[in-house]
Formats: C-alpha cells, structure tokens, sequence
C-alpha cells in the first residue's frame, strides 16, 4: 500500500474528502516524526510503538574493497507491533 492508497482507504473509512484524509495522513505522519525526533516513544494501542533506537559505533567492511572501517553511532526509528496486531497477522 503505497500514500495514495493509504489517503483513499482513510477517506472511506473516516468519511473524509482524499483532500482532508490527505491532510490528516500528513499530520499524523508530522506527530510521529516530530516524537521521535525529540526522543519520545509513540505508543498506538492494538497497533504498536514507535521508538528511537541507538546503534554503537563498530567496525565493518567496504564490501568492494574489503577495506576496515569504522562505521559512526547513529540513531534510528523502530516500530515494535502490539500483540493484537501480531495476533490479526497470524491468524
């Protein structure tokens, strides 16, 4: 499912014109990003939680040239379902 087929399934199933569906995916997707950059958990009962994750720096490899390197701290989202979802997933 790709943003437009997201907007379309929000505005039959919230009632909404694609314009005000569109604006709230928008926002949604705005108050997560948001969260999350400023360090915070999203927390969606039945759907799952949205979290920063650290990664240490390590030491890897350049696959073309086999090289050693050091590959930099960073931080990255990660979203941990709620059973309830893993639960639909699986039957």
């Amino acid at each position: 499912m790709n943003k437009r087929e997201l907007v379309d399934a929000v505005a039959q199933g919230a009632d909404l014109s694609k314009s005000g569906a569109e604006s709230a995916v928008d926002a949604v997707v705005e108050a997560i990003s948001s969260a999350l950059a400023n360090g915070d958990k999203v927390t969606l009962p039945g759907f799952g939680t949205f979290e920063v994750r650290e990664r240490a720096a390590r030491s890897g490899r350049n696959p073309q040239t086999g090289e050693a390197m050091e590959i930099a701290a960073s931080r990255s989202a990660g979203f941990k379902p709620a059973s309830a979802l893993k639960q639909s997933l699986n039957g």
